[in-house]
């Protein structure tokens, strides 16, 4: 079977909250989202929205996942060539199954699982072939980054599950090595070593903002923390990570100023 295109690029980002009003009233704030809803059986599904291009959803934490633990929090999802096969490669490569393959009608078949080091993952077949995401734009998520105990482990499991490859690696000093990764010579996210302020290995995604100390501000004043930053990372770009005021975890991104 020859892979889709969009196998092992990110494809989607969602918000699993306790409170979709209040989200829906903070993240618009500092992202400029737009919000439109669907109807998922009883449930409803909110879109966040740039212009016409769809940057994400969000929905209710679903009460399982209450019931297993689970806070709110930021889901990836993973486009992937077919669903029940990734997902069974995944089990056995060590990670834990969290919903099995679902049909979602008319956008695809999901799955979801635990990485051997207890990071969530969504994995998605898309109903229809797509091309990968387009570079993102202010509004859309612009990095995928994996806090881990064990990052070599880590991309390990991701190089063989998703084809994803090392492109460089930054040595952060006691911090260890900022390892950045791609699939198909675009660039994805990184992966690094668990600082002992983030509790368990976690995903963390980034929302493209024009100014990361505007949207810090915003942030704050919207009933948000900022946890870390607004900082100048290499090449010039600015980030910061934040809990949203339903404790979800976050981060921004602001590109370098052209001709900065």
């Amino acid at each position: 079977m020859s892979r889709n295109p969009v196998h092992g690029h990110f494809v989607w980002h969602e918000l699993l909250t306790n409170d979709t009003a209040g989200a829906r009233a903070f993240y618009p704030s500092f992202t400029g989202w737009a919000i439109d809803k669907m109807t998922m059986g009883e449930d409803t599904y909110y879109l966040w929205k740039r212009g016409d291009v769809m940057a994400g959803g969000c929905m209710t934490l679903p009460a399982q996942a209450r019931e297993m633990g689970a806070p709110p929090h930021w889901m990836g999802y993973v486009g992937v060539t077919n669903a029940d096969e990734t997902f069974a490669q995944a089990i056995g490569l060590g990670a834990t199954p969290c919903v099995p393959p679902t049909d979602i009608p008319g956008i695809g078949r999901f799955a979801c699982l635990a990485d051997p080091l207890g990071a969530a993952i969504s994995i998605l077949q898309p109903a229809n072939s797509s091309e990968p995401p387009p570079p993102a734009e202010v509004g859309e998520f612009s990095w995928n980054e994996l806090d881990t105990d064990d990052p070599q482990a880590a991309f390990a499991f991701y190089n063989a599950l998703f084809g994803w490859e090392k492109q460089v690696e930054h040595d952060m000093g006691p911090m260890g090595t900022y390892a950045i990764f791609g699939a198909g010579g675009r660039t994805i996210g990184a992966m690094f070593k668990r600082p002992a302020e983030i509790p368990m290995s976690a995903w963390c995604y980034y929302v493209q903002v024009q100014s990361a100390h505007d949207a810090a501000a915003a942030i704050c004043a919207h009933g948000g923390t900022v946890v870390n930053g607004p900082m100048e990372v290499p090449g010039g770009d600015w980030v910061a990570q934040f809990v949203d005021p339903q404790g979800a975890f976050g981060a921004i991104h602001a590109a370098k100023p052209a001709g900065g």
